[in-house]
């Protein structure tokens, strides 16, 4: 739709450029202004204790239904609470409030999508790569730090049901609310397990009896050309770096995405997505 027709009278855009010439009138006059834009409310400070804040109806509902997930507060609105099928919040195991948004807002900043409920809770500990248990299929991140990224990535892996997400303890996004709600529930529902040292953990991995893949846009072979195995790791770097020479020189094999078109590189949470379900549709055909 052009300007000109988008400024014909009653119109939403009329309506609001009608309140900004008004506004700017009422100054000029002296008197207050007649509409104020919003003014975006910042983050307040973090938890204390080592807490985390999570916020967002499928993330809270996932860490309530998470008998390993200890929660120590919740802020939740009338509606967000009917939502959540809550009941009575007295009855709740730790401390609940019933607030107002802008209350949540104030924690959160006004940019976060939290639709009127934030819990505080401890961190979830990481497992042990020796915990990791009969899983044929997980994935292994290469000092992916965006915690937007790791969000869709933990997503990804519980649809397509790998069974772990393998993480360094150094240059990996810590948990928190942006994770959380990127991972959309996900964060509750597959063990994360950190290393020290990627590289030994790839060691052990092949000693498990996995086949280790890194995923790279000049890889050799196609991935689905490449899957030999009944256990497989999916490799994936950092968006810009890639995978570091250690790793690449340690994985079983190098594969790319084949991808026709005029571009030829994902986001890396996209390329995990398609990676996984190449993967899990491997496995299935083998069983």
């Amino acid at each position: 739709m052009s300007d000109e027709k988008s400024n014909k009278p009653g119109t939403r855009k009329d309506t609001h450029y009608a309140k900004l010439r008004r506004a700017h009138r009422d100054q000029k006059a002296g008197g207050a202004p007649a509409f104020r834009p919003r003014q975006p409310v910042p983050p307040g400070e973090a938890p204390s204790d080592g807490l985390v804040r999570l916020y967002g109806l499928h993330t809270v509902r996932a860490a309530l239904d998470n008998p390993r997930r200890k929660i120590k507060k919740m802020l939740v609105t009338r509606n967000a609470a009917e939502r959540l099928s809550i009941g009575e919040l007295a009855a709740l195991p730790f401390k609940a409030e019933l607030v107002e948004p802008k209350d949540i807002d104030r924690i959160t900043g006004s940019d976060a999508v939290h639709q009127g409920v934030l819990i505080e809770a401890e961190p979830l500990k990481p497992k042990r790569l020796d915990a990791l248990g009969d899983t044929r299929l997980v994935l292994v991140l290469d000092q992916v730090t965006d915690p937007h990224n790791v969000g869709a990535i933990l997503r990804s892996a519980v649809a397509f049901g790998a069974g772990a997400l393998i993480t360094t303890a150094r240059h990996s996004p810590q948990e928190s609310g942006v994770l959380a709600k990127s991972a959309s529930g996900a964060l509750e529902h597959i063990d994360q397990i950190e290393v020290k040292n990627l590289a030994d953990a790839l060691g052990q991995l092949h000693e498990a009896g996995f086949q280790t893949i890194g995923l790279d846009s000049e890889g050799p072979a196609e991935l689905e050309n490449t899957f030999d195995g009944e256990k497989i790791a999916l490799v994936l770097g950092a968006e810009g770096k890639g995978l570091r020479q250690k790793t690449r020189e340690t994985v079983t094999a190098l594969a790319r995405l084949d991808m026709p078109g005029a571009i030829h590189s994902l986001n890396v949470s996209n390329a995990a997505a398609v990676s996984l379900y190449a993967a899990r549709k491997f496995i299935a055909n083998s069983e």
